[in-house]
C-alpha cells in the first residue's frame, strides 16, 4: 500500500526534534513536503518497511534500546554520517540529524556545538559526530561544560571511553577509518555501561578543573 506523506506530516516531525525521514519505495511525498523537506535540511534514508512504522519509531521513541542520539558531521563526515544514521535507525534508536545536510564546505565546530549542547541540556542521551580525523571535532565539542568527547579509533578505545571516562559524546574520523570500522566503534561504545567506582573518583577531578575560574 501506497503512504502519502504530506507537509504536515513533516512540520509534525519538525515539532519534535526530527529531522531523519525514512521512506521506502511505496512512500509518496507531496510536492509541498518536498518543499518542507528542503527548506528544513531533512535527511532522507532508504529502507525497505512500511513507513507508517518507521515514523512511529523516528517520533516516539521506541526504540528497542531506549536510547536517543544527535548525530552531526562537517562536509568530511557527510557520506559517513548519513549511513550511520541509517544504521542506527534499523537497529532502533531515536536520531536527529544535526547537519550538515550536503558535502559543500562547511565549518565543523558549528555541528560539534549542536551536538554537544544538545547532549548537556540532557534533549539527547549520547552525541556522534564525524569530520575527518576525529580530533577537530572533539576539541570543540569539548569546549561545552559537562562534555566528554571521545575520537576513537577502535573498538577497544571505544569500550575503554564509556567504560573508564564515561564519555558522551563519540567522535570519528571519516577520511582515518573505514565504514565497517566505524560501525564496529559504534556499536563498542553505545553498548558499552559506565563502570563508575574509581574511575567517578577521577571524572569528579576532571569536573572540579572544569569548575574551577581562571585566575
Amino acid at each position: 500500500m501506497k503512504k502519502v506523506i504530506t507537509e504536515r506530516d513533516i512540520l509534525e516531525l519538525e515539532k519534535q526534534g526530527i529531522k531523519v525521514l525514512v521512506k521506502t519505495k511505496d512512500t509518496i511525498l507531496t510536492p509541498l513536503a518536498l518543499d518542507r523537506i528542503r527548506s528544513s535540511k531533512f535527511s532522507i534514508v532508504e529502507k525497505e518497511i512500511t513507513q507508517t512504522a518507521l515514523i512511529q519509531t523516528a517520533s516516539t521513541g521506541n526504540s528497542t534500546s531506549g536510547k536517543s542520539l544527535i548525530i552531526g558531521s562537517d562536509h568530511t563526515g557527510f557520506r559517513i554520517k548519513n549511513i550511520l544514521i541509517k544504521y542506527l535507525i534499523d537497529k532502533g534508536y531515536q536520531l536527529t540529524d544535526a547537519g550538515t545536510y550536503d558535502e559543500n564546505p562547511c565549518d565543523y565546530p558549528d555541528y560539534a556545538e549542536i551536538v554537544a549542547r544538545s547532549v548537556f541540556k540532557g534533549d539527547s542521551d549520547y552525541g556522534i559526530l564525524i569530520d575527518a580525523t576525529g580530533i577537530p571535532s572533539s576539541i570543540a565539542a569539548n569546549k561545552i561544560k559537562g562534555i566528554r568527547a571521545a575520537t576513537c579509533y577502535n573498538a577497544f578505545s571505544a569500550r575503554s571511553s564509556r567504560a573508564h571516562n564515561n564519555a558522551n559524546v563519540l567522535v570519528v574520523g571519516a577520511r582515518a577509518l573505514g565504514e565497517e570500522t566505524i560501525k564496529l566503534i559504534v556499536d563498542e561504545w553505545l553498548s558499552t555501561p559506565f563502570e563508575g567506582g574509581r574511575h567517578q573518583k577521577r571524572l569528579d577531578k576532571i569536573t572540579d578543573i572544569e569548575n574551577e575560574k581562571l585566575k
